[in-house]
């Protein structure tokens, strides 16, 4: 057993470092073996000698992402304490019109977001629940505030997932909308209700069917496509063949649920063969370690993957 000093030194306001109630300090306690007691200006981090080395690692990435004035949060201290060699917190990258700190909460987030900024295409495959459709949409308001684009352009294949749309009440748009709106709820949380839809009034933000896109051209755009698991080959093709000058472009899917017609081939399905490899183009693999949604949710996924398993062997 050993005890080991850790000095909160650089700090303006302790609460973005411990959290409300400490609930970051138990979080960390909760992550890795040690006692951790809050001692005038310094933590006294008591356990096994390597427990207390790595919870003196996260408490590092913990500080540091507080003194540039982060709130840290238990999503931070586990991302951090993933590993014995904890990883920085990552910067915020936007404050929602709440003013939450919206940070990738995984590695594989974190992967997620790094190939959106260094490659001008990028595909996001993986389960319900990883972050992929509000990470993309965090990142495409992110380069409209910087003035890095000038329109933010967010599609999905309108495939129906048991009911058909003709049976549905309304005109088009009232029979599509469904199917847009967990585009609209994940811009909800970064914009407020004016913003949103002045931006949608003036077309600055364009949301529509992925069938819309045929033809066009989308430059000076960041370009979302949605649920891409449910977009033919013949489609995911068109739609990759819009992009433009300085746009950038997100595809993002779930293989393991696709809902098109028997006989249907989807496009995701190409992706990894098509496309590793290919200079500008990034292919982010997310699992059910990245899921943030109720902790149950990863474990539905995992018992899925299991039974998917058993049926092809």
């Amino acid at each position: 057993m050993t005890e080991q000093a850790f000095e909160l030194v650089g700090l303006s306001d302790p609460l973005r470092f411990c959290g409300q109630h400490d609930q970051n300090i138990s979080a960390l306690e909760a992550l890795i073996p040690v006692v951790v007691h809050l001692n005038g200006e310094q933590l006294l981090v008591r356990g096994e000698r390597t427990a207390v080395e790595h919870a003196q690692r996260v408490l590092g990435a913990m500080l540091a992402a507080a003194q540039r004035g982060a709130q840290v949060t238990p999503d931070d201290v586990a991302l951090a304490a993933q590993n014995a060699s904890a990883r920085a917190i990552p910067p915020t990258l936007i404050q929602t019109a709440r003013g939450k700190e919206i940070r990738p909460k995984t590695a594989g987030q974190g992967a997620f977001v790094a190939s959106i900024e260094s490659n001008t295409l990028t595909f996001g495959i993986g389960p319900a629940g990883t972050g992929k459709t509000f990470l993309a949409i965090v990142m495409a308001v992110r380069a409209l505030k910087a003035r890095a684009i000038s329109k933010i352009i967010l599609s999905r294949p309108a495939v129906e997932a048991g009911e058909k749309l003709g049976f549905l009440p309304g005109d088009f748009k009232e029979k599509v909308d469904p199917y847009l709106r967990p585009l609209y709820d994940a811009l909800a949380e970064m914009l407020d209700d004016q913003t949103v839809a002045k931006y949608l009034e003036r077309g600055v933000i364009e949301v529509a069917p992925l069938a819309y896109m045929r033809g066009r051209t989308l430059s000076d755009a960041f370009v979302i496509l949605d649920e891409a698991q449910n977009a033919t080959r013949e489609q995911l093709k068109m739609f990759l063949t819009r992009l433009g000058a300085n746009a950038k472009m997100i595809v993002n899917g779930d293989a393991t649920q696709i809902d098109l017609p028997r006989g249907s081939v989807s496009g995701l399905v190409d992706v990894p063969r098509l496309f590793s490899g290919i200079d500008d183009i990034g292919i982010v693999t997310l699992d059910a370690s990245d899921v943030v949604r109720h902790p149950l949710v990863g474990k539905i996924i995992k018992a899925y993957a299991r039974l998917s398993d058993q049926r092809d062997a």
